[in-house]
């Protein structure tokens, strides 16, 4: 046991975590490595070395860490470090200090989601203090907000390095400590539509960006019409909605009223359920942009379209018997099947190889709004969950 584990002035409780961690203002176009440094030093406080995992410039890192016996066989908590802006949004409260309310602790991140991994933190030094049997790995990611672009570089460095592999992730997405087995996959893509400016009396003779850009968002209306009227197979009709989405949530272009527009910029994003070809939708989507391209094009040969894309977040397929499911039904007495139409990181894990579920304190529907919150009551029944996997561990 770790000298400062039995220094008890030295040992956090949970909410204490929560609250450090909500101090911290990692939105995502912020860099968390203040945070980091905090995870990294608490650790080191019980012995327990850290992994950091760097984005290509170094603003932001994701960090794993491994608790117990140099064995297979362990659980990963699964956490993301980043947040969405508090922008344009209007607080009762200072959204970077966790504050309690008749029974809610209210604060950016405190359900969304660094309530569960002020959890996941909390469970290290029981986990040293049962002496655990089985691992418990920490796994903290960057940039999940902006397309869950942070954890695949963690999970795969995780597995390079040979660290002894765990066979069950748990992500601790809000679920109201219910059992997640499946969600949508996802594709973003960043628009970017070209066109050829001429005075709006004669259009004709130029491209607007903005109108051709208005064929593919017609067209995403003419998909989602299209999968809607279709009978769902047994795994979509699971889903709300139960069949693939198409969606675009931000565009700007144009100069003036009476100018074609030369450039329009939108994003452009696919919700895809699981158990559908991903690829297929991808070449769908090209062969559409193909063809307005080719409309522009035929009237200025220096009109075009640019799809970047900057996020592809793989769908969590319900697993048979999987491990993680079974494990967090065991901890949890949950015996409903639940899936969601939002991604997580648990698609990612599973890719990998993982069995995988989400699992967590809070409820989904207060990620991202003013006065985000977290129950006390869910926060104690997360706090619960983990006394007993630490439990189960040391079995």
């Amino acid at each position: 046991m770790a000298a400062d584990l039995e220094r008890t002035d030295m040992t956090l409780t949970a909410r204490e975590l929560m609250d450090r961690l909500v101090g911290f203002p990692t939105v995502s176009r912020e860099s968390n490595l203040d945070l980091i440094d905090f995870v990294e030093d608490y650790l080191n406080e019980f012995g327990i070395e850290s992994t950091r995992v760097p984005n290509e410039d170094g603003t932001k890192a994701a960090l794993y860490a491994h608790v117990g016996p140099q064995i297979d066989g362990g659980v990963v908590l699964s956490g993301h470090t980043d947040v969405v802006p508090v922008d344009g949004q209007s607080w009762d409260t200072d959204p970077f200090k966790v504050t309690e309310r008749q029974g809610r602790l209210y604060g950016r991140g405190t359900c969304d989601m660094k309530g569960f991994d002020a959890l996941a933190l909390w469970a290290v030094p029981l986990a040293l203090e049962r002496g655990i049997k089985r691992p418990l790995q920490i796994a903290l990611s960057y940039d999940e907000e902006v397309g869950c672009t942070g954890a695949p570089p963690m999970i795969d460095h995780l597995v390079s390095m040979g660290l002894p592999r765990a066979d069950t992730v748990l992500v601790g997405e809000p679920s109201m400590m219910k059992v997640v087995t499946g969600h949508k996959g996802g594709i973003g893509y960043k628009m970017h539509f070209r066109g050829f400016e001429v005075h709006s009396s004669l259009a004709p003779t130029g491209v607007s960006a903005i109108m051709m850009a208005a064929k593919l968002i017609n067209w995403a209306n003419e998909v989602n019409a299209e999968n809607a009227a279709k009978t769902p197979s047994d795994l979509a009709a699971e889903f709300v909605p139960p069949y693939t989405t198409l969606h675009v949530g931000t565009i700007s272009g144009g100069t003036a009223h009476n100018i074609t527009a030369k450039d329009c910029y939108f994003g452009f994003d696919f919700r895809i359920v699981p158990g559908e070809d991903i690829a297929a939708w991808q070449a769908r989507f090209q062969a559409k942009l193909a063809e307005i391209e080719a409309e522009m094009k035929a009237i200025r040969p220096e009109a075009g379209i640019t799809a970047d894309q900057y996020f592809h977040v793989p769908g969590l397929v319900p697993e048979h018997e999987g491990k993680a499911e079974a494990l967090v039904r065991k901890l949890t007495g949950e015996n409903a099947r639940n899936v969601v139409s939002y991604g997580t990181e648990a698609g990612q894990f599973q890719e990998r190889g993982y069995s995988a579920v989400i699992c967590g304190p809070g409820d989904i529907a207060q990620a991202h709004q003013p006065n985000e919150y977290i129950t006390v009551d869910q926060f104690q029944q997360g706090e619960a969950f983990m006394r007993r996997l630490v439990d189960m561990l040391a079995e």
